[in-house]
């Protein structure tokens, strides 16, 4: 081998560890690529959900075994849950409404925050987003399970029906465009909670942070008293976030919060630091005049 060549391949392996770390490394999202992105995975998400084969009589058996284990566990209160909020019309009606649109509004509202305020923590968060969803896509194939109120021996209130309100893709006039026994995992309790934790780790007003965790404890009253899923779907999308978070950390070695608020050369104006809870950082480019930047975490040195 001339040295000509030893020379190449001694540079393409230098290169290579510097190209796996600049893929792990924080960046700045573009606007365009994120619309396209979020757009073209809600669609592929909805059509590999609805394409999973609706197994009902499946469904109904591990409907009935969920059912037998919370009462074995003596927490079976859905239909208690159910029938007491049925009983106020005004709360049964808001709580309808708050199922079939919070669980989009609020997640892309989130999206949106994270991606103006928080654009070098914003690819992981996402990720994590979209990870909790692939495996909760998992969940609908191995495991159908029909929602509570589609139990043909048990008296739950389709809660919907009843009040003919537009509360659920599962329920009346649009229950055809939605697979009616993709119940576990729950992904609105997946989804919610990736908001909360998001907002309570980014954010430092007390209250907004109280709301944050106080959306998804809501959101399980909700799914649970409009008979849409069981308390144990919840744990299964507890679960599915569990997993994106541990592939987003050992992705990027690190908790999305403890990430740079700003990737290199991106900070705004008059930023000295970010606050990311108990440490505060430099935002890279931010420093004074002949002041270097800091290298995005994760990144290769600079030699």
């Amino acid at each position: 081998m001339d040295d000509r060549t030893s020379t190449a391949l001694e540079g393409r392996s230098a290169r290579r560890p510097a190209a796996w770390h600049r893929l792990r490394s924080p960046r700045h999202p573009r606007i365009w690529v994120e619309i396209l992105l979020l757009a073209v995975s809600y669609g592929v998400y909805s059509l590999i959900r609805n394409a999973v084969p609706e197994q009902k009589a499946q469904a109904l058996r591990n409907a009935d075994w969920i059912w037998r284990a919370e009462h074995s566990l003596g927490l079976a209160f859905e239909k208690t849950v159910n029938h007491a909020v049925e009983s106020v019309d005004w709360l049964i009606v808001s709580m309808n409404y708050y199922y079939a649109t919070l669980h989009f509004v609020v997640t892309v509202g989130v999206l949106v925050w994270l991606y103006r305020r928080h654009p070098g923590r914003y690819t992981a968060i996402r990720m994590i987003l979209f990870s909790t969803t692939a495996v909760a896509l998992l969940g609908y194939y191995l495991y159908p399970l029909a929602p509570p109120r589609l139990m043909e021996s048990e008296d739950f209130i389709d809660t919907v029906l009843v009040h003919q309100t537009w509360g659920s893709m599962a329920s009346g006039d649009l229950k055809q465009m939605s697979n009616q026994y993709a119940a576990m995992p729950s992904m609105h309790i997946g989804w919610s909670l990736w908001c909360g934790l998001a907002i309570f780790a980014l954010t430092r007003a007390p209250w907004v942070r109280i709301l944050g965790l106080l959306y998804p404890a809501v959101t399980l009253v909700v799914i649970v008293a409009t008979a849409n899923h069981f308390w144990l779907d919840a744990v299964g999308g507890v679960l599915c976030l569990a997993f994106g978070v541990g592939l987003v950390h050992a992705w990027y070695g690190a908790l999305p919060h403890r990430l740079p608020r700003y990737v290199q050369g991106r900070a705004p104006r008059g930023d000295a630091g970010v606050d990311v809870g108990p440490v505060v950082v430099p935002v890279p480019g931010a420093g004074g005049p002949g002041e270097p930047a800091a290298p995005p975490v994760g990144a290769a040195p600079v030699p």
